[in-house]
């Protein structure tokens, strides 16, 4: 029997995981901070930043929430550093910098 995503902690026998850890339940990526891996991290220039919300859409984690049609500020707990987001801005208000 497969556990559920929230059962799954630093405590869990490897022999109680699925192959790969898979897991088959809905929405359980928000209960793994997966950011903690990440090297690089998006800096926004507020000041350049259009509101375009252009680099939404691109980032593969959902990072950049976005709220009564602005964006907010990075959801660093999930953001890997990937860099898209700034390579998918247009007017350079997203840069990387080296850390987490």
């Amino acid at each position: 029997m497969a556990l559920k995503a929230a059962e799954i902690n630093e405590s869990t026998r490897w022999q109680d995981l699925t192959e790969g850890l898979k897991i088959f339940e809905p929405a359980s990526s928000r209960l793994f901070e997966t950011g903690e891996w990440r090297t690089m991290t998006p800096v926004l220039d507020t000041e350049t930043c259009t509101q375009c919300l252009l680099c939404v859409p691109y980032c593969p984690d959902s990072s950049i929430p976005v709220r009564d049609g602005k964006r907010g500020a990075f959801d660093l707990d999930h953001c890997k550093g990937c860099g898209i987001c700034a390579a998918a801005c247009p007017f350079g208000a997203i840069t990387m910098k080296e850390g987490r």
